[in-house]
Formats: structure tokens, C-alpha cells, sequence
């Protein structure tokens, strides 16, 4: 049984787990070559950690999801709304934060289109999805996963949506062995919490990764840096009216 947005029903997946705290570090260093913070919109917001990630980096952010229960358990105002229908006014968002969303989106082209809609000119997009097919495993399904991406796949689903890449970059290489004959030794979400130690031994061979040049390596997940040209007009798509 899973939530709206994917997350599995029951015990909770450890959340502050060495991937989300890499992941976090990520998004610091995203968020610092930004320049000044504006307005942001997390989509599919999670249990709201990195909504207040943002809102600590003094971005006014707007936190979305299908099912906005677990922001809220921790505290975190976030809305209800449906990926492919933002109740957001057309370019108006200065970053839009969609990271393991998509790849829980039936609908993923209309997904990134409204990512582009919301943008202003110019605005940022990061994008996280879950790569390689060839992972696909019951994790991916009590993850809510509806597809992996693979990096034609992603890059044609973004440009396609009128998004210019700025870079796209694999993560999780080093463990991508590890990941791999794991997931297909557990059924479903792995739950298990680890070892204070063997939790800093793996967050410590991911940040390996910013030493080595190994982005052009397949890992378990595609990141992607984008932004809306500049050149371009607010689209007027009408933005849905909810009661």
C-alpha cells in the first residue's frame, strides 16, 4: 500500500539517511551559485525537509505535492495539488525544485511543461529522477516509481518541454554495484536503519565522487540543471482554479 505521492504506507524510510543528506548537500551547493534567493516551488515536497532547506537559504517557497500529509506532520505548510495541473501563476517562480517527482508522474511530459509554465524567464530548474531501466526493481515500486530515466530519455523530456539544460550529471556511482544486487535482494522499501558508522562509510564514498570524474558514469540517479530562456513569453495556459 502506498500514499498519493508514492511514499510507501508504513514504517517511514530513515529520511535524514545518508542518500537525502548527500542529496541536501547538492542542492546547498545549487542553491549557493543561484545568487540572491526569490521564489521557489518544491514539487513533490516529501516530508518537507528540503522545503525548509530552501526556506533556510531565505527562498520564499511555495511546497507542493499530491499528498502533502507527511510536510505537514513535520510542520511544513504545503499544498495539495496535482503535478501536471500547478496552481501556480504562470512565470512566476524563480526556482522550481522537482526532485524523484517525475518519475512518479503518469503524465511526466505534462509534468515538465507546467515546470516551464511556472518558471520566469530565465528561471532555474533542478531535476533528480531515478536512472537506468536496468535497476528497476521492487524498490521502484514501493517507491511509487511509474518508469527510470535514462539520459536521451530525460534530456528530450525536458528540452522537449521548452527547457534549456545547463548540465546534467549522474550521482550515486560508487554504490550503483552495491544498489543494484541489493534491491534485488529485498522486497520492496528497505526500511532497515543502519549504523551510525556504515551510514557515514557510505555518505563519505558519495562525496568520493565530487573528486573523481566519474558524472559521466551511469549511477542510480540523473540530475539535471535547467532554466526557461530568457527570451522567452509567459505562457498563458490558465491555471487551474481549485476550491
Amino acid at each position: 500500500m502506498h500514499t498519493l505521492d508514492g511514499r510507501p504506507a508504513g514504517p517511514a524510510h530513515p529520511r535524514d539517511a545518508w542518500w537525502y543528506r548527500e542529496r541536501r548537500a547538492i542542492l546547498s551547493r545549487e542553491l549557493r551559485r543561484l545568487g540572491p534567493p526569490g521564489h521557489a516551488a518544491h514539487l513533490g515536497c516529501g516530508d518537507g525537509r528540503d522545503t525548509l532547506q530552501l526556506r533556510g537559504n531565505g527562498w520564499r517557497t511555495t511546497a507542493l505535492a499530491p499528498d502533502p500529509s507527511a510536510a505537514l506532520a513535520l510542520g511544513v505548510d504545503a499544498l495539495r495539488a496535482d503535478m501536471c495541473h500547478l496552481p501556480l501563476p504562470s512565470g512566476t517562480i524563480d526556482l522550481a525544485v522537482a526532485f524523484d517527482i517525475l518519475a512518479r508522474v503518469e503524465n511526466d511530459h505534462a509534468a515538465a511543461a507546467e515546470i516551464t509554465r511556472v518558471l520566469r524567464p530565465g528561471g532555474t530548474a533542478l531535476v533528480a529522477v531515478p536512472h537506468d531501466m536496468r535497476l528497476w526493481s521492487t524498490h521502484d515500486l514501493a517507491a511509487g516509481h511509474v518508469r527510470r530515466y535514462g539520459r536521451d530519455a530525460l534530456t528530450a523530456l525536458l528540452t522537449g518541454a521548452g527547457l534549456v539544460i545547463e548540465r546534467l550529471w549522474n550521482w550515486n556511482v560508487l554504490l550503483r554495484p552495491l544498489a543494484r544486487l541489493r534491491r534485488h535482494h529485498v522486497a520492496g522499501w528497505e526500511t532497515r536503519t543502519r549504523h551510525p558508522a556504515a551510514d557515514r562509510v557510505l555518505g563519505w564514498i558519495v562525496q568520493a565522487e565530487d573528486l573523481l570524474p566519474l558524472h559521466g558514469l551511469s549511477g542510480t540517479t540523473l540530475i539535471v540543471r535547467a532554466h526557461r530562456p530568457p527570451e522567452a513569453h509567459p505562457l498563458t495556459h490558465d491555471v487551474p482554479q481549485h476550491p
